[in-house]
């Protein structure tokens, strides 16, 4: 008997194993009997699995995934010889045979998604002409013809193919970190944990996906030293070859029409990100050289960190490169874990403790042994029953850095890492988290990255792009880096300010370059300065009359550049008001632990429906209400910037204009265009010089009119682990525009502990009506 839609329940309500006689076929991957199953991810999501039936595990072995009881699936099937659909959470599912393809459904009618596995081994799934984003950090490479500066910049993904290959890059883009995640902005999203493979969206109504299959070089046993190096080449920032298995897929598919509750269930799935220490929201001065011909090295550390003090500066930590890529790095040649006596000519410890008592952090760069002595990572801290402790077990390698800890190291700046593969580059991201731990228990670790992937969020690792070129056309590419890296890596990251190289031929590197990119990473996670010619990575460098040490760069800066007055006070305007800012911003990373929204937001995860903005990647929310449009062009008196729906505050004049349009903003070289959401409620704090700075003044509460606002602000100790227990507080701010009333109401904290009592300045924009309220907690209305 034929039926149209066949269905078999099982007690449980799962959806088994259907037989039709004479034409139910075997489903099936690489050719040999498989198993299909199909479940629920997250409340707008689905984990569609095709895994060999000769496997026992329901799932193949990443750690890019949280680990977590996923329920057990609604469909599952072993042959199938006509349509299936079931109703699974918010989605009605059809699986249809000859070839196996899986229909996901909104329960309104409306298609969210449609993967087919071919035959040969490919995935199609469906997709429009519409703009896709996220697939990690990083860009193409440069097209082999013509200037890499006059070429547009990647931010949408669609109509390109993505070989999704880990690669150490310069140009505009930096370092290549790609992520099988894609986000149709037309409402749909695709990630691809297994397996590895590359991307295809050239085609206008499908892409393809293609699995990755490891050169022959790489599969057979590695003969000398040569062939180890081209296995090793091959396998980089890949999944290792025993993680492999042929024709197993394992995919989540998303209804991305609410794309907060999208980045809410992609944080379910690869973990929920850690607090970092409050003070690496603050300023980093980072050095590459330690040479000045005026002073000794160690001499020279205590005079950067006081030159910023003197200056009122802000500053929270300085970044030490290790030497072998420079010849007075921190330590002995790299990968040492010495200190290099030609620095420090004191014991380290006590120039550290100079240093602390200067109010810094100091984060040294270290590079991982090699393959040698360090032939895999593994393992966990502290190690789990039956694990190895060898060399290479990560608990053993930890060790290493102990005594730098005793020392007075605050935090790690892993560099390179290229040749690890996809779980080493994961497993590196855990040493430096679960090590400092384990040495100092209830402090949080930070560390910068070059290497990462989805997953490494919930190990507290930032990323930085890289060694990128000190270009314009950089600056413009990084914004579109960042936006599309929050979006599908993690909500950590940041650029080198200026650009690493400063040899661009003609020179680009300038102090309005340095100034442009400068005002930008004030609104990145991560706000540091790094690059060659050391002088000139500083804010007051460009007004120095000798750019000192230039590192035998062949186009260095124009010697005109320097002792230039304008660029300090700029760099310190927006220093400043990214200390002002830090309460906002750092409620900015409790938001990413519980909602799994970034700091940098494309415009289209708060205005989807919105088409004029999926595409537009050289402007981004930082968080809900401010609108950040840098300035990428050299010479600029003006920068266009497009208002979503809605009324919008100039930040700088609390001008009101309508959105829906794109408006033409006057500026000079101090102005960065920075727009308010009405109805928003931005705390500012007074100015420090260090973000445990203790100081006297109110906190001002910004009150945008024009619409309803609220703003949940959250507070804690700032640097312990007890966050994890509840020890935190969140105070729910509310503005009722049309009665002019003003609400604060603290939520209990669940571990009891609460802010101190403090001063409030509240302020209504753009008529500036204030009152002053001294607030110690209660709930507290206030009309205007």
């Amino acid at each position: 008997m034929r039926r149209s839609v066949p269905q078999v329940l099982a007690a449980a309500g799962c959806l088994l194993a259907v037989g039709y006689e004479g034409r139910a076929e075997a489903v099936s991957a690489a050719g040999q009997p498989a198993r299909l199953e199909i479940r629920r991810a997250g409340e707008q999501s689905l984990r569609v699995t095709l895994m060999p039936a000769s496997v026992s595990a329901g799932f193949a072995t990443t750690p890019v995934l949280a680990p977590r009881d996923y329920p057990d699936p609604e469909m599952r099937l072993r042959d199938i010889g006509e349509p299936v659909q079931a109703s699974i959470g918010p989605f009605l599912v059809q699986v249809r045979p000859a070839p196996l393809s899986v229909t996901v459904t909104r329960k309104s009618g409306e298609k969210v998604q449609e993967v087919t596995f071919a035959g040969n081994g490919e995935l199609w799934f469906s997709k429009s002409s519409q703009p896709v984003l996220g697939l990690g950090e990083g860009g193409p490479q440069p097209a082999p013809r013509g200037d890499w500066r006059e070429q547009s910049v990647q931010f949408d993904r669609n109509g390109a193919r993505h070989q999704m290959i880990p690669r150490w890059e310069s140009g505009a883009y930096g370092s290549r970190n790609p992520v099988a995640l894609m986000i149709g902005t037309e409402g749909w999203g695709l990630f691809i944990a297994t397996p590895w493979g590359e991307i295809d969206l050239r085609e206008e109504e499908h892409g393809v996906f293609k699995p990755w299959l490891p050169p022959e070089s790489a599969i057979e046993s590695s003969q000398g030293r040569r062939r180890a190096q081209e296995r090793e080449r091959a396998l980089q920032g890949r999944p290792p070859l025993t993680s492999i298995l042929p024709g197993a897929y394992d995919l989540f598919v998303f209804d991305t029409s609410d794309p907060e509750q999208f980045m809410k269930d992609l944080s379910l799935i690869s973990g929920p990100a850690v607090l970092p220490p409050k003070w690496s929201l603050g300023y980093m001065q980072s050095h590459r050289e330690l040479v000045d011909a005026s002073m000794a090295s160690q001499e020279l550390l205590l005079w950067v960190v006081d030159t910023f003090r003197e200056k009122q500066l802000p500053i929270d930590a300085v970044i030490y490169l290790g030497t072998g890529f420079t010849p007075t790095g921190w330590n002995m040649r790299q990968p040492s874990f010495e200190f290099n006596p030609e620095v420090f000519r004191r014991p380290a410890s006590e120039v550290l403790e100079d240093l602390h008592r200067r109010h810094v952090k100091v984060v040294a760069h270290i590079v991982p042994w090699n393959v040698r002595r360090l032939p895999t990572l593994h393992g966990t801290i502290p190690p789990a029953e039956g694990e190895q402790l060898d060399a290479s077990h990560i608990q053993s390698y930890w060790r290493e850095h102990v005594d730098l800890v005793s020392a007075g190291v605050d935090a790690w700046w892993p560099d390179e890492g290229d040749r690890f593969n996809l779980f080493e580059r994961i497993k590196r991201h855990q040493l430096y988290y679960q090590g400092p731990l384990s040495t100092q228990p209830d402090v949080r670790p930070w560390s910068l990255h070059r290497n990462g992937h989805l997953g490494i969020a919930r190990w507290g690792g930032w990323v930085w792009s890289g060694d990128t070129q000190s270009a314009w056309k950089t600056l413009e590419a990084q914004i579109a880096v960042g936006i599309n890296h929050s979006l599908s890596l993690s909500p950590y990251w940041g650029s080198d300010t200026g650009g690493f190289y400063a040899g661009v031929d003609p020179p680009e590197l300038s102090g309005e370059l340095y100034a442009r990119w400068f005002q930008f990473s004030a609104f990145c996670p991560s706000f540091r300065s790094h690059g060659r010619i050391w002088r000139l990575r500083t804010p007051f460098g460009w007004g120095l009359s000798d750019m000192g040490f230039t590192e035998e760069q062949r186009f260095p800066p124009n010697e005109s550049e320097l002792n230039n007055p304008f660029i300090e006070p700029v760099c310190r305007k927006y220093a400043e008001l990214r200390y002002q800012l830090i309460p906002y911003t750092y409620t900015l990373a409790a938001e990413a632990r519980e909602t799994g929204l970034p700091f940098m937001r494309a415009l289209w995860l708060h205005y989807p429906k919105d088409e004029r903005i999926r595409g537009l990647g050289d402007q981004y929310l930082w968080g809900r209400d401010l609108l950040i449009a840098p300035v990428y062009q050299k010479g600029a008196g003006s920068r266009d910037v497009y208002l979503p729906a809605g009324r919008w505050h100039d930040f700088w004049t609390n001008k009101v204009q309508s959105g829906g349009q794109t408006v033409t903003r006057e500026v000079d070289l101090a102005t960065l265009p920075v727009y308010v959401r009405a109805g928003a409620i931005l705390p500012l704090d007074p100015v420090r010089q260090y973000v445990a700075q203790e100081v006297e003044g109110a906190t001002t509460l910004r009150i945008y009119s024009g619409a309803d606002g609220r703003f949940r602000w959250y507070e804690d100790d700032g640097k312990s682990l007890g966050y994890l227990h509840g020890e935190s507080c969140w105070t729910t701010l509310t503005w009722d525009d049309a009665g002019r009333r003003f609400a604060l109401h603290r939520e209990a904290s669940a571990g009891g502990w609460e802010p101190p009592r403090r001063k409030l300045i509240l302020q209504v924009l753009p008529e500036g009506a204030t009152r002053e309220i001294d607030y110690a907690g209660d709930d507290v209305q206030v009309d205007f």
